[in-house]
């Protein structure tokens, strides 16, 4: 996305690295206090004052997510992007200073929020995924409010094609293309190994593998993306 709008400190083309696969393709969530009085997604597009969004910088998911979804969807939201870190912004909602975050995996809310999950003082409000996570059937997803063509396209590129980017495992241009082979075949066979499918389940880590040639298709027809759009990109995550 950097490359895609000229972000300043750009100095690669992400098209020529050679993408092995990634173990997980994040699940991107917003979630909120109950203490907000934002319960769901609703409750957000009806309230009165734009909701605040604890958020690391722009290039960060939690930045770029809700920016991406405020113009998307027209959601009153005002990103406060002064905290260094997921756990930084978790805290600032916890206390009131935020009503919650966005571009945060289920697999991570689910590791560092228990409690709150437990005691509902968190609440899952909005799926930025293709489809719902089997945890989470009755949240909504954000492409399904989308009522735009152009809405549409800005959660496809800007949140659904980055999430399957988010835990990769690449090497750099002008690696050899039968070492590059031998990786992804390696890489996918892991994913399937017994010992291996033990461990993760052990530690509950979500598994949903994409191979290399897969996450090389997404990045090539991610720079294929309309002009007007990465416009919009460039206006909206500067």
């Amino acid at each position: 996305m950097a490359q895609l709008i000229g972000r300043k400190g750009v100095d690669f083309d992400a098209r020529k690295f050679e993408y092995i696969g990634s173990p997980v393709q994040n699940h991107d969530l917003c979630v909120m206090t109950k203490g907000s009085g934002i319960t769901s997604v609703d409750k957000w597009m009806a309230s009165k004052t734009p909701v605040k969004l604890g958020a690391t910088p722009p290039g960060a998911t939690t930045y770029d997510t809700p920016a991406v979804l405020k113009e998307a969807l027209n959601l009153p939201t005002q990103i406060v992007a002064g905290y260094t870190t997921t756990r930084e912004s978790r805290l600032a909602a916890e206390s009131g200073e935020a009503a919650g975050l966005c571009g945060w995996s289920w697999a991570s809310v689910k590791s560092t929020w228990p409690k709150g999950l437990e005691t509902g003082e968190a609440v899952v409000v909005l799926q930025n995924t293709p489809k719902a996570h089997p945890e989470l059937a009755n949240v909504p997803l954000a492409i399904s409010l989308a009522k735009t063509d152009e809405a549409r396209k800005l959660i496809q590129a800007g949140i659904h094609d980055v999430s399957r980017m988010t835990y990769i495992y690449s090497f750099p241009p002008g690696t050899p293309k039968s070492r590059v082979q031998v990786l992804r075949r390696a890489f996918m066979e892991t994913m399937k190994d017994p010992q291996f499918l033990a461990e993760a389940d052990k530690a509950k880590l979500d598994l949903e593998p994409i191979g290399g040639e897969a996450l090389e298709k997404v990045v090539k027809e991610f720079f294929d993306v309309e002009d007007s759009i990465v416009k919009k990109f460039a206006k909206i995550l500067q």
